[in-house]
């Protein structure tokens, strides 16, 4: 039922990275600033520290709104369950949404019925998207049916309304064939987007793990009418991580239109780098 064969190709994969890379100092100034504009109303500002308070969060979300910039924004704040609320109040004025990650993040290591429920809970506050962080055993063990039933509960819950982002943590997976399946998998079980990692391991969104993210979501892309999309997360705090992150999608999912319906990076630390750059 699961046989998604994938082989990982070295020279394809560097001679496309060289390629974007190539047309990225090619750039214009005009051209880098429309993708910069198209990167910054794509970012998930993040903020998932462990001593995060309501007061913290507030601020937050006082300082996202701050960023705001002909009538361009971030595309939400992504929080922890028990902050939704309060960043739901904060934005209410504005047109970002409240992302809040669930499944037991970042270890994904909790029965299904409680991982439900703390999706249940984050959307009863308030949360308009989900960021859902699998259990990577499933994964490691080749228990497929298991990572698929995860997946197709927690839409259920979340509805056709809330987007659904599944965290694979591709950090803590053993091989691009593993990779790749486990994606394939979730897409199947109706995530929304497929999304690299939690932030919270020392491997983030590496280069390799989105190219092989982006081949399985092109390969599943002709399969269905849902929209779905990518996200890269963990570790990008720089500009040409976004650059090549965003160049990556435009030419692997063959889209001339970049926004937030269909690509997302998480960060902490680029917003206000972007925003300088469009505002300066």
């Amino acid at each position: 039922m699961y046989d998604y064969s994938f082989h990982f190709n070295n020279e394809i994969f560097s001679s496309l990275v060289n390629d974007i890379n190539i047309h990225i100092a090619s750039l214009s100034e005009a051209q880098k600033s429309s993708a910069l504009n198209d990167i910054f109303c794509c970012i998930d500002n993040t903020s998932l520290g462990n001593s995060d308070t309501e007061e913290s969060i507030a601020n937050f979300c006082d300082s996202t709104l701050l960023t705001s910039h002909n009538n361009n924004h971030v595309a939400s704040v992504c929080v922890y369950p028990a902050f939704v609320a309060t960043a739901k109040s904060k934005l209410a004025s504005s047109n970002i949404k409240v992302a809040s990650v669930a499944g037991a993040f970042p270890s994904g290591q909790l029965p299904l019925e409680l991982k439900l429920r703390e999706v249940e809970y984050a959307l009863s506050h308030g949360a308009d998207e989900i960021d859902f962080v699998v259990n990577r055993g499933n994964i490691i063990s080749g228990k497929y049916d298991l990572l698929y039933k995860e997946i197709a509960n927690a839409k259920e819950v979340c509805g056709q309304q809330v987007l659904l982002k599944v965290i694979l943590e591709t950090g803590e997976l053993p091989s691009p064939q593993a990779i790749y399946a486990a994606s394939r998998v979730v897409l199947d079980a109706g995530a929304d987007f497929i999304k690299t990692s939690t932030g919270k391991i020392s491997v983030g969104a590496t280069p390799e793990s989105v190219y092989i993210m982006l081949v399985a979501l092109s390969d599943f892309a002709p399969k269905t009418q849902r929209n779905v999309g990518f996200k890269a997360a963990g570790g990008i705090s720089t500009i040409s991580d976004a650059m090549l992150y965003y160049f990556m999608t435009k030419k692997i999912l063959k889209k001339e239109i970049i926004n937030c319906q269909n690509f997302r990076l998480g960060t902490s630390r680029l917003t206000a780098q972007v925003h300088k750059l469009l505002t300066n």
